[in-house]
């Protein structure tokens, strides 16, 4: 009661409030300005997961899980954590360890832990390995782009390396955007291909040139000569700068003759072996993939990207030509199209039916004021906590629509019934007895409503991403029009209605009329 009171002594305080909200809430929701809301299909889904990918080319799957995966599953259940189960798979040269931590477990810490003991049990592996590759895994981090990179006159070499070297590296610095490397193409790299025949006629083997090539194509750092009052940079003749110098290196003497690499190879520009094919309309193509980082939004990264695929498509060569194959934002903006539409559509039902039964605009307008802003306000609350604007906050929402009138409707209802009592109550004390009168009963119904979705924040895994952000959109929305029909529904009826009181007074005049009547004609038979 006491906030009904502190709302009709401070009206203008809370019509500022009123308009706060919906000028924010309107910011959250319109696209690039500083309050805008994430926006997403799907609800960011935060599992605890890192992968482990370890590289060791030419070992077998057998070998691969035998020498390193055990090896290092074993390393990781004692010195790691919170793990709650592991899964791998061995790959001819490739494995791959996937671990499974604990809901509650920081992500950042496991990968800490998971990094440090697999840089210390190197020493266990075989020789030659690298240190494996460390990655945590996103459930939100999906494709929500895909550009296909085509020509019909360059090879796919060229089509790997433009796709590489000039097209993913300026898409990789746009915020949220992540790109690995692409599909299809031939990877560019320098070919030693060597003649068996002329090796053997010179009685040499493959690792006599794979030790002529590692001794002469050497980066080494000179420093500097300083003569007098000038330092000149000295740069030493340790690495071919062309590919055809390579094959002026000598590797060994035979018998007082030198050989040199063009004697039993061809050194040339070319790629390495091919193990996966794009094609795109039936041609040979490259494809780049654009993934979304967690918690970013899908309409800004791709708005970004598009934007910074234009300038870089003015930088390609020509004959080059790049095609969004793949594009999630059309889906997202439908999908949040088809919510917004629905949700209007039944708000507009609900504005019908009150205007039909209370059979006043200015009543109706009151009822419909609080729907948007109790929708507004929860949306600022889901954006507070972290949430993204996608279709079960939206879905939440529109679920919420039939039910956020009720609040307003039953007090500005009994409103009515104190205007038309035979004691003529003024409009102040009216608004006070009907706001006291219901204000029990219409708060155990908000939380009869609310309390439904207890039950969902105690799910577990994706669904509990999934469903929590529509649960909270829900009660967030109820408890923001209960909080408006203590708060701006008195207001309004203060300022919008007094025109009306009138007309309900001769309306209960009548009635009261009527029933007198129908008494005395009832007390004579």
């Amino acid at each position: 009661m006491w906030i009904v009171r502190l709302a009709l002594r401070r009206p203008y305080s809370f019509t500022v409030m009123s308009l706060l909200v919906a000028v924010m809430g309107l910011l959250a929701l319109l696209p690039r300005t500083p309050l805008t809301m994430s926006t997403d299909i799907f609800p960011e889904i935060n599992i605890p997961v890192v992968s482990v990918i370890w590289s060791y080319t030419g070992i077998s799957p057998d070998d691969m899980e035998k020498r390193i995966l055990t090896v290092a599953e074993r390393a990781m259940t004692t010195t790691v954590n919170g793990i709650e189960h592991m899964e791998s798979q061995s790959m001819n040269g490739v494995g791959i360890i996937k671990i499974y931590f604990q809901p509650n477990v920081k992500i950042e810490s496991a990968v800490a832990e998971v990094t440090s003991i697999q840089q210390t049990i190197l020493r266990a592996m075989p020789v030659g390995i690298t240190p494996p590759l460390i990655l945590r895994f996103s459930a939100s981090s999906v494709p929500i782009l895909q550009l296909a990179i085509k020509s019909a006159t360059q090879p796919e070499e060229i089509l790997y390396d433009q796709a590489n070297n000039f097209i993913r590296q300026p898409l990789a610095t746009v915020q949220g955007a992540s790109i690995p490397l692409p599909y299809g193409g031939k990877p560019r790299q320098i070919m030693v291909d060597l003649d068996p025949k002329a090796l053997y006629a010179k009685g040499l083997s493959p690792i006599d040139v794979v030790n002529a090539l590692n001794a002469q194509n050497l980066i080494l750092p000179a420093g500097t000569a300083k003569f007098g009052e000038t330092e000149y940079l000295v740069k030493l003749n340790s690495s071919p700068e062309v590919v055809q110098a390579f094959n002026e290196l000598p590797i060994k003497t035979v018998n007082g003759a030198v050989v040199y690499m063009r004697d039993v190879a061809q050194i040339h520009d070319g790629y390495a072996v091919q193990s996966n094919i794009v094609r795109q309309d039936g041609v040979r193509s490259a494809l780049l993939s654009v993934l979304k980082g967690g918690g970013a939004s899908t309409l800004d990264i791709v708005n970004r990207v598009k934007t910074r695929l234009e300038q870089v498509r003015a930088g390609l060569i020509p004959g080059l030509e790049v095609k969004e194959l793949f594009d999630q934002s059309v889906f997202v903006r439908a999908a949040i199209s088809g919510v917004v539409k629905e949700a209007l559509i039944a708000a507009c039902l609900t504005a019908a039916m009150i205007l039909l039964f209370l059979g006043s605009w200015r009543s109706t307008l009151i009822i419909a004021a609080s729907i948007p802003l109790s929708i507004l306000i929860s949306l600022l609350l889901l954006d507070a906590l972290g949430y993204t604007l996608n279709v079960m906050t939206l879905g939440g929402l529109s679920l919420a629509v039939g039910i956020l009138v009720d609040d307003a409707t039953v007090e500005l209802e009994n409103i009515h019934r104190n205007l038309g009592l035979e004691e003529e109550k003024p409009l102040t004390r009216a608004i006070l007895d009907g706001a006291q009168q219901i204000a029990t009963p219409a708060f155990v119904s908000t939380l009869s409503i609310c309390i439904v979705f207890v039950s969902v924040f105690f799910l577990t895994g994706p669904a509990k991403f999934l469903f929590v952000p529509l649960a909270l959109a829900v009660v967030f929305a109820m408890m923001a029009s209960y909080f408006l029909s203590r708060t701006l529904v008195p207001v309004m009826v203060h300022f919008l209605l007094p025109k009306e009181v009138p007309l309900y007074r001769e309306e209960a005049m009548r009635e009261h009329g009527g029933e007198k009547e129908k008494k005395e004609a009832q007390g004579e038979g």
